[in-house]
């Protein structure tokens, strides 16, 4: 029998975990808990790892029958192995959870082939991750190895299970792709995202280039059949493409809300939708710019302008014109057909169809590319939201070899634990330990079958550090999630965040001599990017969090101006270093909130394929902590983008913001409400978009919603890129 395939009825842990969310005389019986993590090493790890006599024994019989990389190993001199397993088995880890522990053995521990024999421990994983991402280096290996063990960082999901393994996949899992407005375009990106889909990838795609509904085809009008066709064609594609059967591969189409198709886009989702047109397992998204904001909030008529039309005008495909700043000659342009709509219709359709599925995501173009130092443009995002970063269009010629090749994007990320970082020796040394190792998956990732996304990470080196864990901290240090001290205390991680992946970007441009492709173009390059620190003071404000910062260094004026110095005189070597991640999957091993995200209950019922359900007590649940740890569902979504916003000053890239609403609300839950009905509105969701766009947020992920009936929508977790 298969590890995987545990029958409930066998075993005692599912059921003294599911007694967690039984009360006893009113009380979380959280030491049930700790009784099935103990019970599950007992029965269910203990019995089913293969021991060996030594470690030498071990990796002979991994490199003998091929489950590591016998290349790895000869890097390093094998004393230096037992150095390193030396200093591992003195940090005497442990699990705190339950699910910590079965979420580690059941996806991540490497197996024997039949799936019935654990061949690793969470030790054994650590010091493959360490050995691989150092690449022979002995000092980084014991400095990753100490990051790792540590739960100070976390690698993404395909970076810390395929780390070292002789048959691995990708060590990236999510990919951002464009079409542009032709057949060998379209054609090439249905061949793109089956082939990134086969390896295991979630792939963002732009369909907002292409031609709408009803448009000329050679002078031949109503001839184009517009988005909705390509849409399903990328769903059946991913549906297809689907890892061996084990899972469905994952893919997001971001469409314009100026396009001429957006309303039939939106309605491809909804669940009334005629079945020749619905799309059930592709994720949507929307790049709004400016302009649509100010026309909803006067409520006048808007433009939606063929995309054809606009590029034969400007000579570029559609997404890279500044509609904000063009609309009105667009709109005054003969040469270009259009329809109109009213503005706060389609506001309203973004937030009906939000309450019903979740989607569409919402990327703020402008204020994306207000804020990006990069020279070029931002046209979308990925399936999480979080992946901001310029791209270029390829052309293609008749037989689909590239005419010239653009820049796509692979997502390299990594997460912080913020709980445990804070808890760190060097704030700066570890960070610097972080961006080395994600240096390594962008220099070493390789997607031969996709050119362009080769092309753009071998230009950019773009890497995205991300965090987990900021309610747990917050909770931990009797902070209310939103209040002043949590504000302050985000303002100065994410600040700090910032001024050391720089260092450390600029640090291995030094090493290296080489920077990303057209630094000199970049607001690095002229300094620009650093006024915002050198004009302004960034230190903790309120007396907690100056008490929690006391033994850190914060930079002064005089720091970042040096540091301003030495990034003009010798550039950064990534192009992107900041995003943040949904990271659901892997806070559970790290015994953590996800993200930033606010907690949903005190313990979270998790449903997991062939088990049934396990039970997830908040870490760090006490007495003391429990009244800071407020349900995401009854916190004023305001302070969750408050805190969002805040960190986003300091991230270059974007954030997978989570909007939680119940359907039915408390009178007084949000200020707007008083004295009107207690049924959540789409006037809610049009108020909290405009608030997170006025705040700064570049982007929202799903909206996840709180029925009557005690069900949520919208909470799909994106297994492709989660981190």
């Amino acid at each position: 029998m298969s590890l995987n395939d545990i029958k409930l009825s066998n075993v005692s842990y599912f059921d003294l975990n599911n007694q967690v969310n039984i009360p006893v005389n009113n009380k979380i019986p959280l030491e049930k808990d700790q009784e099935a993590l103990e019970a599950f090493l007992k029965e269910n790890v203990k019995p089913n790892t293969m021991n060996f006599d030594s470690l030498e024994d071990r990796f002979k019989f991994l490199i003998e029958n091929d489950y590591i990389d016998e290349k790895i190993i000869k890097k390093y001199d094998f004393n230096f192995i037992h150095k390193l397993y030396e200093y591992l088995e003195k940090q005497n880890f442990h699990f705190k959870s339950f699910i910590a522990a079965y979420k580690f053995y059941a996806q991540y521990a490497l197996k024997t082939d039949d799936k019935s024999t654990y061949l690793e421990n969470y030790i054994d994983r650590t010091a493959m991750n360490a050995l691989f991402y150092a690449d022979g280096n002995e000092q980084l290996a014991l400095d990753i190895a100490d990051e790792l063990i540590h739960q100070r960082y976390q690698p993404a999901t395909p970076s810390f299970l395929n780390a070292g393994r002789k048959r691995r996949g990708e060590l990236i899992s999510c990919f951002l792709i464009q079409m542009t407005d032709n057949m060998n375009s379209i054609g090439r990106t249905i061949d793109s995202c089956l082939q990134l889909s086969r390896i295991g990838g979630g792939v963002g795609v732009n369909l907002s280039n292409l031609r709408e509904s009803g448009a000329s085809i050679k002078g031949v009008a109503n001839a184009a059949s517009g988005v909705v066709p390509v849409m399903k064609l990328l769903e059946d594609s991913f549906s297809y493409s689907n890892q061996l059967g084990q899972r469905q591969g994952a893919g997001a189409a971001y469409l314009s809300v100026f396009h001429p198709d957006i309303i039939e886009f939106l309605g491809a989702k909804k669940e009334n939708a005629d079945e020749k047109i619905r799309v059930k397992t592709l994720s949507l998204g929307v790049t709004v710019p400016d302009k649509f904001y100010e026309l909803a909030a006067k409520n006048e008529d808007m433009y939606l302008f063929s995309p054809q039309g606009v590029e034969k005008e400007y000579g570029v495909p559609f997404s890279y014109v500044d509609i904000t700043k063009e609309y009105d000659n667009l709109v005054a342009n003969p040469n270009i057909r259009k329809k109109k709509i009213k503005a706060r219709d389609l506001e309203n359709e973004i937030s009906k169809l939000q309450q019903e599925s979740g989607y569409p995501y919402i990327v703020n173009i402008d204020t994306a590319n207000c804020t990006n130092p990069i020279d070029g443009k931002i046209i979308m995002s990925n399936l999480c939201s979080e992946v901001l970063q310029v791209m270029t269009p390829s052309e293609y010629n008749d037989d689909l070899s590239y005419q010239k090749l653009g820049r796509d994007i692979s997502c390299n990320l990594g997460s912080t634990n913020i709980v445990n970082l804070m808890q760190s020796k060097d704030f700066g040394h570890s960070i610097e330990t972080m961006v080395r190792a994600l240096t390594y998956v962008s220099d070493n990732s390789d997607v031969p079958t996709v050119p362009s996304i080769n092309n753009g990470n071998n230009l950019s080196h773009s890497i995205g550090l991300g965090a987990m864990g900021l309610h747990a901290f917050f909770a931990k240090n009797k902070m209310f999630y939103g209040d002043e001290d949590s504000i302050d205390f985000t303002k100065v991680y994410f600040m700090l965040l910032n001024y050391w992946t720089l260092k450390a970007s600029n640090k291995i441009a030094r090493e290296r001599h080489k920077s990303f492709y057209n630094f000199e173009k970049s607001k690095y390059a002229d300094g620009s990017y650093f006024d915002k620190y050198i004009n302004k003071d960034w230190i903790p404000e309120t007396k907690k969090v100056k008490n929690i910062f006391k033994d850190f260094f914060i930079p002064t004026k005089e720091d970042w101006k040096k540091l301003k110095d030495d990034v003009m005189k010798y550039g950064l070597y990534h192009q992107n270093r900041i995003a943040i991640a949904p990271n659901g999957s892997t806070s559970y091993i790290n015994d953590t909130t996800a993200s930033l995200n606010p907690i949903v209950n005190y313990v979270e019922e998790r449903q997991e394929k062939k088990i049934g359900k396990i039970y997830y007590p908040a870490p760090y649940l006490s007495n003391e902590t429990l009244p800071y740890y407020e349900s995401a569902y009854d916190i004023d979504m305001r302070k969750v983008i408050d805190i969002y916003a805040t960190a986003q000053q300091h991230i270059d890239q974007g954030m997978a913001l989570t909007l939680f609403m119940k359907s039915t609300l408390s009178e007084d839950l949000y200020e707007w409400k008083k004295g009107r009905t207690n049924k959540m509105t789409t006037r809610d969701l049009n108020i909290l978009r405009n608030y997170a766009w006025k705040k700064g947020c570049k982007s929202i992920y799903y909206v996840r919603t709180f029925t009557d009936d005690n069900n949520e929508v919208g909470v799909n977790e994106c297994e492709s890129c989660s981190i």
